[in-house]
């Protein structure tokens, strides 16, 4: 039940915080003529952080001259990969519950529909470690990359020591780390439903199945043992009755002599 509420929501959380994500960064350049200068220079981007394909124009201080700079890197593939497993994640979660609510008779018929949940549920946790594991990486290297101080030492204006570049404000990455604190939690909550959906199985049903047959074995144990201990009593009675017939035969033969024992006492 918690796999049916919280995957949903939990893939959604995912894919929007990283797939909905824009930032911005702004520096300035002051130059000696300043009528030369820019002291706010924007530089916008967003998913899927191609950020080598993000342009922005910058002062040369050197008249009204100017030059169009990049920003470095292309983190598209962890990032895309992260968001497409999210996306999938979600699409299979709505599928399996409509399964779990409305097809309950056929997803047990045969074992198929456990199995080929089983699977599904092992290989979206695995996928889920290593999405998360790669994003939190290409977000690493994103913060590296559009971090202020590291973008001003790409202008050729700030390499002059008689022109001021400095940062203005840096992009904020609530969203982006929440995204990977949901991706992590995403593997989190796949890995433990596995052992929820592992049961359902024929595996978990056939090892179910041995061990009533175990206590069988043993109930027939026991039912052998107190055969074999009322047969031990049986025998017994009968050599209690066999002495019984050995005092019994003493005592008519001492019998016998009971005239010479009679006359001895007179």
């Amino acid at each position: 039940m918690c796999m049916v509420i919280f995957a949903p929501l939990f893939a959604i959380f995912a894919f929007a915080t990283c797939g909905g994500y824009s930032g911005q960064l702004r520096v300035s350049v002051d130059c000696i003529n300043k009528s030369d200068s820019n002291l706010s220079i924007g530089i916008n981007f967003a998913y899927p952080f191609r950020l080598n394909r993000v342009e922005f124009d910058v002062p040369m201080c050197e008249g009204r001259r100017q030059e169009r700079l990049y920003l470095i890197g292309d983190f598209s593939s962890s990032a895309e990969f992260f968001v497409t497993i999210a996306v999938f994640s979600f699409l299979y979660s709505l599928l399996a519950t409509v399964v779990y609510i409305f097809f309950q008779n056929k997803y047990r018929e045969n074992n198929r529909g456990p199995f080929i949940d089983f699977i599904v549920t092992v290989v979206f946790s695995f996928m889920w470690l290593v999405s998360s594991s790669a994003w939190a990486k290409g977000l690493s290297d994103v913060k590296a990359a559009t971090d202020p101080d590291e973008v001003v030492l790409l202008m050729s204006a700030c390499k002059v020591q008689t022109n001021k570049c400095s940062s203005i404000y840096g992009p904020r990455w609530s969203g982006l780390n929440t995204s990977v604190v949901f991706g992590y939690l995403n593997f989190v909550l796949w890995a433990g439903n596995i052992w929820f959906v592992f049961k359902e199985t024929g595996w978990h049903k056939g090892g179910a199945a041995r061990y009533p047959a175990s206590s069988s074995e043993k109930q027939a144990t026991a039912f052998n043992q107190q055969v074999y201990s009322q047969g031990s009593f049986d025998q017994s009675g009968g050599a209690f009755t066999g002495t019984g017939d050995f005092a019994q035969s003493e005592y008519s033969q001492v019998g016998n002599y009971g005239g010479p024992i009679s006359y001895t006492n007179q």
